[in-house]
């Protein structure tokens, strides 16, 4: 993800007016005031962060109860379909009320395994991997874009990529669009008065203290301490807590191109898996599983407290005036200066910290932050949890991680051996995820695979890592020489390869080692 400040678009933190402010457990210091713990709610979630999305949605309780329980289900079936479709799953969104689940499909013979899942398929003409790389092609090409261009972003709505421009930009969008070789019809210009800013201002209230001047929020703990947005400090820089007490430093930070930060605390500080709900309590947190596009979502902020919305995008690219970020996520919940950095949840589930947005909490606005699991992954970091175990970040799709390398099955691979082996069938246009649909988490050192298919058959083997938006390619073969061999350098993470075929049709067999 790219560096994200909580910086305006013109448009403050624009959220659909929502206040589900979460504010990062206090560490305990000196002065801290116990608090109490709220009771678990349905589905995980505590009765502030219902009260918060009946007030900002417009919900019951059991509404707001009743909508928790079906997103958990849609984020658990989108992320199955994304895996199973590969190339052909075009993205998916929940409907306005929250009640139904649309997953697009570039190909119409997929429709019946959406349907077979309990969502609706909608046949579109790109997969979200297209998307992604047109949207990559416009981030390569607005390295100077118009200041008047506030941003762009993957619509899988609308299944395009929406660049945004102010009144009499369009024109500079166009050409962006043009500069990036986007294919026709891909890309819409859409008119909007956004401007997105840093929300790091001093606006009163208390997160966090930088060098003892600005002020931010904190995000979630993770052991040793917690994240934050990049924006609101570099390394060495110093923290004190809301109390005036010193609490830790800054130990990484990526700003712009990306908006996160982690601090380490110290020994008087304790990292809690909680979040303040700004009403005497505190809300838990129990994991990271993103949440899809429509879904509902709360942010907590040491200016503005607690306010919920709705996910209207990923992978938005927002135009700073410090830099260009990517890699955001977009939603219609407001904020305001200072709540840089805090936390936003789904349910019980971490998300993301605060960057930028535009608009404010009176008038509405639009809200960006940085996805949670990419900077535990990008730092190798551990969730802090509401139980007290620390939990491991999960990328959103492949289901369940393989703990450890998969035991290889009985019988050989052919011309290829590894630690790990996969066999399979892929066909032209066909692309598969090993192992076995899933991920898996590798440390840090070399990674070699090898992939053979018969012959005139031609296939591209895939090594990917989550970025924590989305599993991202970072190195590559082909069969073009009999066997595809790859070899490559990569930091600890959560991995998948993606065997895609080329031409012709036939059996594979996929060996891999992580060292």
């Amino acid at each position: 993800m790219d560096r994200r400040r909580m910086t305006a678009i013109g448009v403050l933190v624009a959220a659909a007016g929502l206040t589900a402010a979460v504010t990062l457990p206090s560490f305990a210091g000196e002065n801290a005031a116990p608090r109490r713990s709220a009771p678990a709610a349905s589905d995980g979630a505590a009765p502030e962060v219902l009260d918060a999305l009946g007030r900002d949605l417009s919900l019951t309780r059991d509404q707001a109860a009743r909508r928790l329980k079906t997103e958990r289900w849609a984020a658990g079936t989108a992320n199955r379909l994304r895996a199973e479709l590969g190339a052909d799953y075009g993205g998916s969104w929940l409907s306005a009320d929250g009640g139904t689940l649309t997953v697009a499909v570039a190909d119409p013979a997929q429709a019946a395994r959406v349907t077979a899942a309990g969502a609706v398929p909608k046949q579109v003409e790109r997969g979200v991997a297209e998307l992604d790389a047109v949207k990559t092609r416009l981030d390569a090409a607005g390295h100077r874009v118009n200041p008047d261009i506030a941003g762009w972003y993957v619509d899988v709505t609308t299944n395009s990529v929406v660049v945004l421009a102010r009144p009499g930009a369009e024109a500079a969008a166009r050409r962006l669009a043009a500069a990036g070789g986007a294919p026709d019809g891909a890309v819409r210009v859409r008119t909007a008065d956004e401007n997105p800013r840093p929300l790091f201002d001093v606006r009163g209230g208390d997160a966090y203290l930088i060098n003892n001047a600005s002020r931010c929020s904190v995000g979630f703990s993770v052991v040793g301490g917690f994240v934050t947005a990049g924006h609101c400090g570099r390394p060495g820089d110093r923290t004190t807590g809301g109390n005036r007490v010193a609490q830790g430093t800054f130990t990484a930070s990526s700003f712009p191109g990306d908006d996160w930060a982690v601090v380490q605390v110290n020994g008087d500080w304790t990292p809690t898996g909680v979040v303040n709900d700004f009403n005497g309590g505190t809300v838990p947190v129990n994991g990271s599983t993103e949440a899809p596009v429509g879904a509902s979502i709360c942010r907590s902020g040491s200016t503005t407290g607690t306010h919920c919305g709705v996910v209207q995008a990923k992978n938005a690219t927002v135009n700073y005036p410090e830099g260009t970020v990517t890699g955001l996520t977009r939603t219609n919940v407001c904020a305001e200066p200072g709540d840089s950095g805090g936390a936003w949840l789904s349910g019980d589930q971490a998300q993301g910290v605060t960057s930028g947005g535009s608009g404010d909490c009176t008038q509405g606005g639009v809200t960006f932050f940085q996805p949670v699991n990419e900077i535990l992954q990008r730092n190798d970091l551990t969730l802090v949890t509401a139980n007290g175990r620390p939990a491991p970040s999960a990328p959103p799709a492949g289901g369940d991680a393989t703990a450890a390398p998969p035991t290889p099955p009985s019988g050989g691979a052919g011309e290829c051996t590894g630690q790990v082996t996969r066999t399979g069938q892929i066909a032209a246009g066909r692309a598969q995820a090993q192992p076995d649909g899933r991920f898996f988490r590798a440390p840090g050192g070399s990674q070699e695979a090898c992939l053979s298919a018969p012959e005139g058959t031609l296939v591209a083997l895939e090594l990917q890592r989550f970025t924590g938006s989305a599993f991202r390619t970072v190195a590559s073969a082909d069969t073009s020489d009999g066997v595809a061999r790859l070899r490559a350098a990569t930091p600890a993470g959560a991995y998948r390869y993606r065997v895609v075929g080329l031409d012709g049709a036939g059996a594979y067999t996929l060996a891999f080692t992580a060292r």
